[in-house]
């Protein structure tokens, strides 16, 4: 999948042939929304979610693995509530849990204090590891992990400015510096510093007697901050990949690299076909950008 505007390519392998499709971006935001800074980041990365699930679907239907009917209206409503429930719970109550279980046992300070916090994002940094590592022994998910790579060296040699094609997307590295694995990170890193100066501060001001009315209204809050930490992070990764290359671009660039080294899988040559054929459709056919493809099926 590759994204060019307001439309966007796909690239499926299937059984016999390649197939792909050029297909218009679903969105339901203003312009002003998303030009707008510190506003764009969370209503953008909702928008991409709908869009890459409408996409899961497209690709299960070509493979033929479902009715045939695209998921729309209730259904796809109930798989983005029920996708965005289980990151919740992996990525805020359960490292909240944990840290309660740490402050029971004396080795954390209370929800109130700072260090609460800060064992509360070393949980959510070590539950994103985690689960990384679990479904990359998944061989499905292996071979999305090779896709993932195949889609970043074929952007990486769409920028080199040369005609693309599999022997020069090949040579690319397969980390790059604007992927969404390095936006999780950036989520994380700012939501530990968010909460360990707002909450603190918040149970300052707000102090009931009840532990549990505490730990609810904490979770609460951490809730409602996910907009505004979601949007201050997508211009962290924006602002960090328009750095020129240096120590300091350096510095903030790798560990969302580090980080890219478990989600991506270096592709092979069939991997790497798919994600051409998905870029040739994202630049339509009056590009000026030349994309050499092996034949494939147009649909």
């Amino acid at each position: 999948m590759m994204r060019n505007g307001a439309a966007y390519g796909l690239g499926a392998r299937l059984k016999s042939e390649i197939v792909g499709e050029r297909r218009l971006w679903s969105s339901f935001l203003s312009e002003r929304i998303r030009t707008t800074r510190f506003l764009r980041g969370f209503p953008v990365l909702v928008e991409t979610l709908v869009n890459g699930i409408k996409t899961l679907n497209r690709s299960a239907q070509l493979q033929g693995e479902d009715d045939g009917k695209p998921m729309e209206g209730w259904h796809l409503a109930v798989t983005l509530v029920v996708s965005v429930a289980f990151a919740l719970l992996l990525s805020l109550v359960l490292p909240h849990g944990l840290t309660w279980l740490l402050t029971m046992a004396g080795i954390s300070g209370d929800v109130s204090g700072v260090s609460f916090q800060l064992w509360d994002g070393l949980f959510k940094l070590l539950i994103l590891m985690v689960y990384i590592l679990a479904i990359r022994c998944v061989p499905e998910i292996m071979r999305v992990f090779q896709f993932h790579g195949a889609e970043h060296k074929t952007i990486h040699a769409f920028e080199t400015g040369k005609p693309v094609d599999v022997e020069l997307a090949a040579a690319q590295s397969r980390l790059h510096p604007r992927c969404g694995t390095t936006f999780l990170l950036f989520v994380v890193c700012v939501s530990v510093l968010s909460h360990a100066l707002l909450v603190p501060l918040l149970l300052h001001f707000w102090t009931p007697e009840s532990e549990l009315v505490r730990h609810g209204g904490t979770l609460l809050f951490k809730l409602l901050l996910i907009a505004p930490i979601a949007s201050l992070s997508y211009e962290l990764i924006r602002a960090t990949a328009r750095m020129k290359d240096g120590k300091c671009a350096l510095c903030l660039r790798l560990p969302g690299l580090l980080l890219q080294k478990l989600t991506t899988a270096e592709p092979e040559r069939e991997h790497l076909e798919v994600a051409l054929v998905a870029l040739k459709e994202a630049l339509g056919d009056n590009s000026p950008y030349e994309v050499r493809t092996v034949p494939y099926t147009r649909l």
